[in-house]
């Protein structure tokens, strides 16, 4: 009798992961939208509030790996729970916090509550309820579940932010955060993990990981897609603001808003949607084609897609192209590393070795949030930040073409 994971893709446990990731991702994908309000209702500097999210973004790249370990070991639901509560209580103080410190704390808080909603948990469960033929198209749905957040969450912030203070709307995500734990009871996976050599414990599966050369170029590589994502979350619909033409009205963006300022909503949105199409199209192909290749190819397109931006003039429809390109290439690189990592490694530790990897990602993240803040206070501008950018996504393209696809036990078995 086949399992029920074989019979069809949408299980109960994929549709449950997906929303709870689409919940996270909406919240997580709006901090951008309250550099200006927090900023100007308390005089910061750009680069204090930027500091808060960078922080954010690294206490998810460490508790990532923490709290894949803690699913393997207490179970996946227990891990999520404890996520989404930490996410509702570092949201929620955050609505008082009045001092750049206060906010910066708190978002190690938040931080951890994303890594326990977010990519690490989530999508290591919904792999180990998926058959080896289905995992790279399930991940790649739950991947762009997360994506459709990023449509849905910025919009609705902008909405909430034009008729009521920030603070408020860090309750109501608060609020929405509790609301999401009725999804965990339907996180049970009835699959059994059929173990190998490579992953009977913990330690000996990060031995054999830590080992090969392929771990550490999946683990570089991921930190430039960090380091890019970050930064245009962070900083873009600033950025927007601060260096697009005006003209607005006349033109086909008028459709979509009508001002600068929701023009930054909209090109995040624009991302989130293309996203979406880019984490099922990324899935789909993994299943096919060399992921290694996939990767490289997507890291090029996005240092391309950079270099055009910032040097051609800057206007809603360059913002609106780039939106849509960038959004296409954005999370692709999730289901991916996610699968070869699965692929290469096993299924039982996937949580915890992608969550390494991971980690490396939200260092990047850190470093391009807080940089963007740091160059705009010296310079004035983003530029800096942006070539910086695109010169490690240029290393990630060529990293990630030297490595071994193979299952690590098959090339063991063949070194014998």
């Amino acid at each position: 009798m086949k399992n029920q994971s074989d019979i069809s893709v949408f299980s109960p446990v994929l549709i449950a992961g997906s929303l709870i990731l689409l919940i996270s991702f909406a919240i997580r994908s709006t901090f951008g939208l309250f550099q200006i309000p927090i900023a100007e209702d308390f005089f910061w500097m750009r680069s204090e509030f930027s500091l808060a999210i960078a922080i954010q973004n690294l206490a998810w790249g460490i508790g990532t790996p923490l709290f894949s370990a803690f699913a393997e070991k207490y179970g996946d639901r227990k891990a999520i729970t404890i996520g989404l509560v930490l996410y509702s209580i570092g949201i929620f103080i955050s609505s008082t916090a009045v001092t750049p410190e206060a906010h910066q704390l708190l978002n190690i808080l938040i931080g951890f509550g994303i890594a326990g909603s977010g990519f690490g948990p989530v999508l290591a469960v919904v792999g180990r309820a998926t058959s080896d033929e289905r995992r790279s198209l399930a991940l790649g749905i739950t991947t762009a579940a997360g994506s459709a957040g990023q449509v849905i969450g910025p919009p609705f912030a902008a909405s909430l932010l034009s008729f009521m203070p920030w603070s408020s709307v860090f309750e109501i995500f608060a609020i929405i955060c509790l609301i999401t734990l009725i999804l965990v009871p339907i996180l049970k996976s009835q699959n059994k993990i059929t173990l190998n050599k490579n992953d009977r414990n913990l330690t000996d599966a990060l031995k054999n990981a830590f080992q090969d050369p392929t771990y550490l170029m999946l683990f570089l590589g991921f930190f430039s897609c960090g380091f890019q994502l970050a930064f245009i979350t962070a900083h873009f619909p600033a950025f927007i603001v601060e260096n697009s033409s005006p003209i607005i009205q006349g033109s086909f963006i008028s459709l979509f808003c009508n001002s600068i300022e929701s023009l930054g909503a909209f090109s995040m949105a624009l991302i989130g949607f293309f996203n979406i199409i880019g984490c099922l199209i990324a899935g789909a192909l993994g299943k096919g084609y060399t992921k290694k290749y996939l990767l490289s190819f997507i890291y090029v397109g996005r240092t391309i897609a950079a270099v055009l931006f910032i040097l051609l003039p800057i206007t809603p429809l360059s913002i609106s192209i780039f939106s849509i390109v960038m959004g296409s290439l954005w999370l692709a690189t999730v289901p991916l590393t996610s699968g070869i990592i699965g692929h290469i490694y096993g299924i039982k530790f996937m949580g915890t070795l992608y969550g390494i990897v991971f980690l490396s990602h939200q260092i990047g993240s850190f470093v391009g949030v807080w940089l963007g803040g740091i160059f705009y206070d010296i310079y004035g501008s983003y530029d800096v930040v942006w070539w910086v950018g695109i010169g490690v996504g240029a290393f990630s393209a060529i990293i990630h073409l030297p490595i071994k696809e193979k299952p690590l036990e098959e090339r063991q078995t063949l070194a014998i």
